[in-house]
C-alpha cells in the first residue's frame, strides 16, 4: 500500500489506497465480447450484457439518489436495495448451467422482505391522487430516474425469461415490485409531490 494525498473544496487529506498490480484494462473486450460470471464467451450486445448493463446503470442512479438524501433511513433503504441488486445481476450474468456457482439469488424471502417494506412506506406516506412531475427535490428525481431505468431493466429480463435464458419466477416478481419500491421511495423523498394536473 501506499499513501496519497487528494485535494477536495480545498481541503487536503491523506488516504490509504490500495495499488493495483493489474491494470482493469485487459483487452480481452477489444471484439465486442465479454465473458460471463459462468464463463461463457457472448457478444456484449446480447441479452445478458444488456440487462446486466441496464442494472449497472440503475445501481449507479441510486448511488446519485442515495447522496441526495437527507434522511439516514432513506440512505439505507436505497444502500440494502443497491446490494440486493448485486444479487440480481449476478444471477443475469450466469449462463443456466452456472447457476450453483451463486451464493445467493433472488429468493422468496427476498421477495418478502420487499413487498414488507412496500407495505410500511405505503402506511407511512400519503400517495397522490395523480400522475407525478419529477423534480420536486433532487433525491425524489433521481429515484424517479432510476423507477424508470428499472422499468427497462425489467422489460429485458421478462424478454429473457420468455427465450427461456432465465427460470427464475422470484426475479421476474421481484423486479416487477422493484419500480413501484422506488415509486414510494420518492414520494416519501419529496415534502410536496408536483402534479400533472395541479389540484
Amino acid at each position: 500500500m501506499e499513501w496519497a494525498s487528494l485535494s477536495a473544496v480545498g481541503l487536503v487529506k491523506k488516504t490509504r489506497i490500495h495499488t493495483m498490480k493489474t491494470s482493469i484494462t485487459t483487452k480481452t473486450g477489444d471484439r465486442g465480447t465479454t465473458r460471463l460470471f459462468s464463463g461463457e464467451e457472448v457478444s456484449k450486445d446480447s441479452s445478458r450484457p444488456n440487462a446486466y448493463g441496464d442494472l449497472d446503470e440503475l445501481v449507479s442512479i441510486l448511488g446519485v439518489a442515495r447522496c441526495h438524501c437527507p434522511d439516514a433511513d432513506t440512505q439505507q433503504a436505497i444502500l440494502n436495495l443497491q446490494r440486493d441488486l448485486f444479487v440480481a445481476g449476478s444471477e443475469m450474468a450466469t449462463a443456466p448451467g452456472g447457476l450453483e456457482r451463486l451464493g445467493q439469488r433472488i429468493d422468496a424471502a427476498r421477495l418478502a422482505d420487499l413487498e414488507r417494506l412496500m407495505t410500511e412506506l405505503e402506511e407511512a406516506i400519503e400517495i397522490p391522487n395523480g400522475f407525478i412531475v419529477p423534480g420536486g427535490t433532487p433525491a425524489g428525481a433521481f429515484l424517479d430516474l432510476a423507477r424508470s431505468v428499472s422499468r427497462r431493466l425489467e422489460r429485458r429480463v421478462v424478454g429473457m425469461y420468455a427465450d427461456g435464458e432465465l427460470d427464475n419466477d422470484n426475479l421476474i416478481v421481484w423486479l416487477n415490485r422493484l419500480s413501484d419500491y422506488l415509486y414510494l421511495l420518492a414520494r416519501s423523498a419529496e415534502d410536496k409531490p408536483t402534479l400533472v394536473k395541479p389540484e
